[in-house]
């Protein structure tokens, strides 16, 4: 899972730089970028005020942070046909979103 990659993804999306979210999740840089790097594992509640900021569905966070290490063999062929559609949602979440901001 990749966790950090994906926040780090849908920040930069979002046109947000780590001080702009850290402080939006009352967190510091610090700590954003050692999640960010995979060096921490955020709580739930983190994981879910930081989806809020990001305005992406918590699920979609998570399910967009997998790979397919994190699926068992009997479900990888199911899991690439749908991963693109996922990520593609998420695309279109985060334009939409820098779009309303912009």
């Amino acid at each position: 899972m990749n966790l950090g990659e994906t926040i780090k993804l849908l920040r930069k999306r979002n046109g947000l730089n780590q001080s702009q979210l850290a402080e939006s999740c009352d967190i510091t840089v610090t700590y954003l970028s050692l999640i960010e790097n995979g060096k921490k594992e955020p709580t739930l509640s983190l994981l879910k005020t930081i989806a809020n900021n990001l305005q992406v569905p918590l699920p979609i966070l998570l399910f967009s942070a997998l790979t397919e290490d994190d699926i068992p063999e009997s479900r990888k062929e199911f899991f690439s046909v749908i991963k693109p559609s996922i990520d593609s949602m998420l695309q279109n979440l985060t334009d939409n979103n820098a779009d309303s901001k912009g």
